[in-house]
């Protein structure tokens, strides 16, 4: 039997031997720490699936455990989707954050921080925790997002400062029924993110978002729907601040709770920011929600302009791409 033959046959095997036919048709496969899976930890399955995957996506089942591991979803590593046994029993947790020396002695920076990096296209996740358990010791990202077409259902994001990094200015982030939680900028990026009917929970007096939405950029974080919460004591929270000075972010149908300040917004010390950021509200209840003391800078939506803040809107780009739907016109994947 010739080389190539033989290898061809071996793959073959392990594929029949180690996955499974969903009702879908779609193969499956499971991490489980216990090694009752196919694979052990959440890398190995990763490492294990074809590069630039077309066609459906692949289903990775993922055990109940705790996965301390960091997790990359690679370029090259596309249409793949996780899904948890249980929301709050599946955990993937590291502890980087950016002041550990790198091989080099300096710091790994906030951008090396992650537990989970997810730079593919159409990744999705479900019911999973991600956790950066490194503490209040500055920039610690428990996920990172550069990939487009990025889905996250019924996850938790557990962290400080810099809990979610939306990184990719060209990629588009979907986030249903998420809880993120924070203190300083957790939620931060360039990136198009669309946030609908997640809990958004801050741990210190400080700042919700920080928008480096390029310049030329129509979306930047939009809220929908959300619930803005805190833990007990905390008393002075902003909406977000201008980490760039096109700065875009929008929180439409929300709830907000007394922890949010009158003003609402900050420009970072960016009086450019003032001029050209665009941040906006529209339907927003509960104490935190009253617009007579905002930043003059800040726009209060009318109702038709308020229309336009969808999901839909927000993330078709130029495919007509809808997470809620499943629309996608597009024909590289």
């Amino acid at each position: 039997m010739k080389k190539t033959t033989f290898f061809l046959f071996f793959v073959m095997a392990l594929m029949a031997s180690t996955s499974r036919l969903t009702a879908s048709g779609r193969y499956e496969f499971t991490v489980d720490p216990s090694g009752a899976g196919d694979f052990t930890t959440i890398r190995e399955a990763i490492d294990a699936m074809p590069d630039y995957g077309k066609g459906p996506q692949v289903t990775i089942f993922i055990r109940n455990g705790v996965y301390r591991e960091k997790v990359d979803v690679g370029r090259s590593k596309h249409n793949l989707r996780f899904v948890g046994e249980d929301r709050d029993s599946v955990v993937i947790v590291y502890d980087d954050h950016a002041t550990r020396p790198d091989i080099t002695g300096t710091g790994i920076g906030t951008s090396g921080s992650a537990t989970v990096f997810v730079h593919g296209d159409k990744v999705t996740m479900e019911n999973i925790t991600f956790v950066n358990d490194a503490g209040p010791v500055g920039q610690a990202v428990a996920v990172s997002v550069t990939g487009d077409k990025a889905v996250f259902r019924n996850c938790r994001f557990l962290g400080f400062q810099d809990t979610l990094y939306c990184r990719g200015p060209e990629g588009r982030q979907y986030f249903e029924e998420c809880y993120i939680e924070g203190t300083i900028d957790f939620i931060f990026g360039f990136t198009t993110a669309v946030f609908n009917r997640c809990e958004i929970r801050s741990k210190s007096d400080s700042y919700i978002t920080a928008a480096g939405t390029l310049e030329g950029k129509q979306w930047g974080f939009l809220f929908i729907d959300c619930r803005l919460t805190a833990e007990p004591g905390v008393s002075a929270v902003y909406l977000g601040r201008a980490w760039r000075p096109y700065a875009r972010t929008a929180f439409i149908r929300c709830e907000m709770g007394d922890h949010i300040v009158p003003a609402g917004w900050d420009d970072w010390g960016k009086p450019e920011a003032r001029e050209n950021s665009f941040y906006a509200e529209w339907g927003n209840t509960g104490p935190g929600s009253d617009l007579s003391e905002r930043v003059g800078w800040m726009h209060k939506l009318t109702a038709e302009e308020a229309a336009r803040f969808t999901v839909a809107e927000a993330l078709a780009g130029s495919d007509g791409w809808n997470p809620v739907t499943g629309e996608d016109n597009s024909t590289d994947l």
